[in-house]
C-alpha cells in the first residue's frame, strides 16, 4: 500500500468513527427522550421499603436489573452499575434515582459523586 493511500483511508476510518460515535449518541438520546416522556409522575416516594425477594420480582425488568446490581455491589456510583449492566450512565442514573424515590434504595454524595446503596437496617 503506497503513502497516498494510507493518508487517504485515515480520514474515512476516522469519519466511521465519527458515524459509529454519533450512532451511539442517537441511541441514548433516545433512551433520555423514552425516560423523560414516561417521566416520574406515577411514582409516589414510599420511606424505606425492604428490597425482599417478593419486591424484586414484583419489579419491572430494567428496575430490577438496576436493584440486583446495588444489591450485589452493596454500594457504587451509576457509571459503576452501568458497567455492570452494559447499559449508559444516563440510563442507569435515572433508574437509580426511581428507585430512591420509590424507597427502595438510598442516595449518599460524596463530593460530585453520588452512591446509591440498599439501606441494610430497614431490609430487615
Amino acid at each position: 500500500m503506497t503513502r497516498e493511500e494510507i493518508l487517504n483511508k485515515k480520514p474515512l476510518h476516522v469519519l466511521e468513527k465519527i458515524r459509529e460515535n454519533l450512532e451511539r449518541l442517537n441511541e441514548k438520546m433516545e433512551v433520555m427522550i423514552e425516560l423523560q416522556k414516561h417521566g416520574h409522575k406515577d411514582i409516589q416516594p414510599l420511606p424505606d421499603t425492604p428490597l425482599d425477594v417478593m419486591t424484586l420480582l414484583s419489579m419491572p425488568d430494567h428496575l430490577r436489573k438496576t436493584a440486583m446490581t446495588i444489591c450485589r455491589c452493596g454500594r457504587a456510583t451509576a457509571d459503576e452499575v452501568a458497567q455492570q449492566t452494559s447499559r449508559a450512565r444516563a440510563v442507569e442514573s435515572a433508574y437509580l434515582n426511581q428507585l430512591v424515590i420509590m424507597g427502595y434504595l438510598k442516595k449518599e454524595r460524596k463530593g460530585r459523586k453520588a452512591y446509591f446503596y440498599a439501606d441494610r437496617d430497614s431490609q430487615g
